[in-house]
């Protein structure tokens, strides 16, 4: 198989366009990748593989339109082998370690990061920058933007906030601020359009 040469084991598969860890599996031979393609297949279309990295996972809010700021680095600590749905979800064993408890140098270059690829997809309002610290030499790699996160109060978006100053409460006025704004420019943007 071409992913066995190209990536190796172990090696993680999930659903392309799912979220909340459902669908994904950890194969470390080819029957076990094989089973975790058919299992990603049965939520999507369109499945990835990705490479294994023993790594810190640590994660970054955004918030903003064309000017977004980012709150304070925080990271998962996984009750399970990886942040999978039970990890997440059903056995309440992994933790939320805000700050995380990184050097600071380190912390404003995952910050920055987030910021950049928060601009680089032309974000708006909110996304949470998902990030792999790989523990051996702490290299960063972007994991994910999550455009949607999870919002309950007890959530990481909102408990990187609130760790940043932010409260729950005005942490929602500034989001509906910034989703005013977007659709005021959007407004400005069709009148032009239409005049021209």
């Amino acid at each position: 198989m071409e992913i066995e040469i190209s990536i190796g084991y172990p090696c993680f598969v999930k659903p392309a366009n799912l979220g909340s860890s459902v669908g994904i599996s950890k194969a470390r031979n080819r029957d076990e990748l094989i089973r975790a393609v058919d299992e990603a297949f049965r939520f999507d279309r369109k499945v990835i593989v990705e490479e294994f990295i023993n790594a810190r996972e640590v994660e970054v809010a955004v918030l903003g339109n064309d000017e977004p700021q980012a709150s304070v680095v925080g990271e998962i600590v996984s009750s399970n082998e990886f942040y999978d749905y039970k990890a997440k979800y059903i056995d309440g064993k992994s933790t939320m370690v805000i700050p995380a408890e990184i050097p600071e140098e380190l912390s404003e270059q995952i910050r920055e990061l987030a910021v950049q690829a928060f601009m680089a997809i032309d974000g708006s309002g909110l996304s949470r920058v998902d990030f792999f610290l790989r523990k051996e030499d702490n290299r960063i790699f972007i994991n994910e933007i999550n455009t949607m996160p999870g919002f309950t109060p007890f959530s990481m978006y909102p408990l990187l906030w609130k760790e940043s100053g932010k409260p729950y409460g005005e942490l929602l006025d500034h989001l509906i601020q910034l989703a005013l704004e977007r659709h005021g420019e959007k407004r400005r943007i069709q009148y032009s359009f239409d005049l021209a």
